[in-house]
C-alpha cells in the first residue's frame, strides 16, 4: 500500500467472532440507537413546542439534543449494517466522513457545555443580569460559536488525517473510524503533525475545563449562601446534571486519545471510544430530566396530548 491515494476502504474492528454474537450486538446497538433516538427526539421536540421552555438554558438544552443525535447517527448505524451483514468493510469517503461527522459533534459539544456553564453562572451569581447577559441574540452567538468551533475543529483534523500516507495496514482496530487508530496506519513522519494539532486542541479544551471549574467554584459558593433549603435543591438540580455529563464526556475523551501506547488494547479502546461516543448521547435525556420537574412535565405533556390525537 504505498500511499493514501491507494486506500479504496478500510476494515474496521468486528464486535464479535460468531455469528450469533454478531447478531446479539446488532440487537443491542439498535435499542441502545433507538433510546437514544427517542430520548433527544422527545427534549427537543419538548423544548421547541412548549413556550414555558424557552429560555436561555433549555434553548442550549435543544442544542445539545441535536448534537447528540448527530453524534450517535455517525457511528452506530455503520457498526449496526455490519453486525447484520456479517462485514468489516467502509469506505474511504465513509471513514473520512465518520471522522469529520464525529470530531464535529464532539467538539461541538464539548464548547455548548462550557457555554451551558456559563449559562448557570449567570443564573444563580448574577441573576439580575441574567437577562441582559442571556438575551435573544446572545444566546444565539454563543450557539453558533459552539457549532462553528466544532466545525473549524472538524475540518482541521480531517484534512490533515487524510493527508498522511497510510501503508501499514487498512485495519482500524475500532469499531468506527477514529483518528489515533488511523494514525497508526501512517507509515511516516508527517503522523506527528496531526499528534501536534490533537495536542493544540487538547490545550484549549483544557482552557475551557479550567473556566468550567471556575465556574462552578462560583456556583457552589453562591448556592451555599442560599437561606432556604428548596432553593438550594432547585440550584443544584439545574447544576448537578450538567456536571455530570460533562465530567463522562472528558474524561472518557481525553483519555481514548491521549492515553499511552503502552495500556492500549482492542478491547479496552472499544470501552473508552464507547463511553464517549455513544454513552453520553445514549443517557443524556435521563440526566438532565430525572432532575428537571419542568422538563419531566413538558415530556409528558407531549406524549399525552399525542395519545389523545392518536385516539
Amino acid at each position: 500500500m504505498p500511499n493514501s491515494s491507494s486506500v479504496s476502504e478500510f476494515l474496521l474492528l468486528a464486535l464479535a467472532d460468531t455469528r450469533q454474537l454478531q447478531l446479539l450486538h446488532f440487537w443491542l446497538l439498535l435499542g441502545i440507537y433507538l433510546a437514544a433516538l427517542l430520548g433527544n427526539g422527545l427534549i427537543s421536540t419538548a423544548v421547541a413546542c412548549d413556550h414555558r421552555l424557552h429560555t436561555p438554558m433549555y434553548f442550549f438544552l435543544l442544542n445539545l439534543a441535536l448534537l447528540d443525535l448527530g453524534c450517535i447517527s455517525t457511528t452506530l448505524p455503520k457498526a449496526m449494517a455490519n453486525a447484520l451483514w456479517h462485514t468489516r468493510h467502509i469506505s474511504y469517503a465513509g471513514c473520512a466522513a465518520q471522522v469529520f461527522f464525529l470530531f464535529f459533534f464532539i467538539s461541538a459539544e464539548y464548547s455548548l457545555l462550557t457555554v451551558m456553564s456559563y449559562d448557570r453562572y449567570v443564573a444563580i451569581c448574577k441573576p439580575l443580569h441574567y437577562g441582559t447577559l442571556l438575551g435573544s441574540r446572545a444566546c444565539a452567538t454563543m450557539a453558533a460559536a459552539a457549532w462553528g468551533t466544532g466545525l473549524f475543529h472538524a475540518l482541521l483534523h480531517t484534512a490533515n488525517t487524510f493527508s498522511l500516507t497510510l501503508c501499514q495496514s487498512n485495519a482500524v482496530d475500532q469499531f468506527f473510524c477514529e483518528i489515533p487508530h488511523i494514525l497508526k496506519l501512517s507509515c511516516s513522519e508527517s503522523y506527528l503533525r496531526e499528534v501536534g494539532l490533537i495536542v493544540v486542541s487538547v490545550l484549549l479544551e483544557l482552557g475551557c475545563f479550567v473556566f468550567i471549574v471556575v465556574s462552578y467554584v462560583q456556583i457552589f459558593r453562591a448556592v451555599l449562601r442560599i437561606p432556604s433549603e428548596q432553593g438550594r435543591h432547585k440550584a443544584f438540580s439545574t447544576c448537578l446534571p450538567h456536571l455530570a455529563v460533562l465530567s463522562l464526556l472528558v474524561s472518557s475523551a481525553f483519555f481514548a486519545y491521549l492515553k499511552p501506547s503502552s495500556i492500549s488494547s482492542p478491547s479496552l479502546d472499544m470501552v473508552v471510544s464507547f463511553l464517549y461516543s455513544v454513552v453520553p448521547p445514549t443517557v443524556n435525556p435521563l440526566i438532565y430530566s430525572m432532575r428537571n420537574q419542568e422538563l419531566k412535565d413538558a415530556v409528558w405533556k407531549l406524549m399525552t396530548s399525542r395519545k389523545q390525537h392518536l385516539l
